[in-house]
């Protein structure tokens, strides 16, 4: 558990940080790269030579979420985030009979480490972001130095209420049980999940949700529904996780919006069952506690990383 001492420092840190950066804060770049039909988009930032940390978005967000965080981060680290095939400004080719799984997108995800070398990362992973981190963490556990997670659910007890309508879908695949999840990517909605156990609102930025919901209605409302549907094989893979973390015990940090209305914070102290050393902090926001609480998350990062990946 974290504790004040713990966060002083960390806001000491950042602070420290800051000042050293005021003159020549880290540039952020846009770039794409051709992942054999997918224009995969990423932001990047920071020193090569430094320790990567790879950031993966979720469902109603883009990289564009990390937009404060990454320069954040950049002082120190080398930092990159991709936006997942089907969000954001990644785009896949009309010829490439691309099937939008959890499987293929972190097929995708471990091409594009390799063809940036990225051979030792750190991960932070968000909502969906964490099973496709998840897999890469499995296949590749020697390239992984430290998890993050931010409402990043890894165990069946994380799962609120809200996803009756998706469980429903995964026990019977029906057309009809398919359409039933087709609101989940209306405009109200995604600005509901964005709000949602906020305590001040007017934190939440309305480009967030509306440039979530544009790229939707542009890439297509059924890419959305083909992973909410695929969702389910998510939790069918839990078992390896929970062996990954018993192995190989990877330094973690689940710092969770406790008023998230989709995953529960006992999903984010399951992760002390597996990984008993692993770190748990807690914020009184919501599921896109990046948006109100991204100061907190960039400090408690960068002190969990300097202790856990810095020499």
């Amino acid at each position: 558990m974290t504790t004040p001492k713990m966060l002083l420092a960390a806001a000491s840190l950042t602070a420290s940080l800051y000042a050293n950066s005021a003159e020549n804060p880290p540039q952020v770049h846009h770039q794409t790269i051709d992942m054999q039909g997918v224009k995969l988009f990423y932001r990047e930032a920071g020193s090569v030579q430094a320790p990567t940390v790879l950031l993966l978005h979720g469902f109603g967000a883009s990289s564009y979420m990390f937009r404060r965080l990454i320069p954040q981060l950049a002082t120190k680290y080398h930092v990159i985030a991709p936006d997942l095939p089907g969000f954001g400004q990644t785009t896949v080719s009309s010829d490439v009979n691309f099937t939008y799984s959890f499987d293929n997108l972190a097929t995708v995800i471990d091409a594009f480490t390799v063809a940036k070398k990225l051979d030792r990362y750190a991960l932070y992973v968000f909502d969906y972001g964490a099973p496709v981190g998840w897999r890469l963490a499995v296949n590749n556990p020697e390239k992984i130095t430290a998890i993050v997670s931010q409402n990043g659910n890894g165990y069946e007890e994380g799962l609120s209420a809200g996803w009756a309508d998706m469980q429903k879908a995964w026990a019977n695949p029906t057309a009809e049980n398919r359409e039933a999840l087709r609101h989940f990517n209306n405009a109200d909605m995604l600005k509901w999940q964005y709000t949602e156990g906020v305590t001040d609102t007017s934190l939440i930025a309305p480009e967030t949700y509306q440039l979530a919901h544009s790229a939707i209605e542009r890439i297509g409302v059924d890419v959305q529904l083909d992973l909410l549907v695929d969702y389910g094989n998510n939790i069918k893979q839990y078992s390896r996780l929970h062996d990954y973390f018993r192995r190989y015990q990877p330094p973690l940090l689940a710092i969770w919006g406790e008023n998230d209305p989709f995953f529960l914070p006992a999903g984010a102290n399951a992760f002390k069952r597996d990984n008993p050393n692993a770190e748990v902090q807690f914020l009184n926001t919501g599921h896109f506690a990046i948006e109100t609480h991204g100061n907190e998350i960039a400090a408690a990062m960068l002190a969990f990383l300097n202790r856990s990946i810095t020499p």
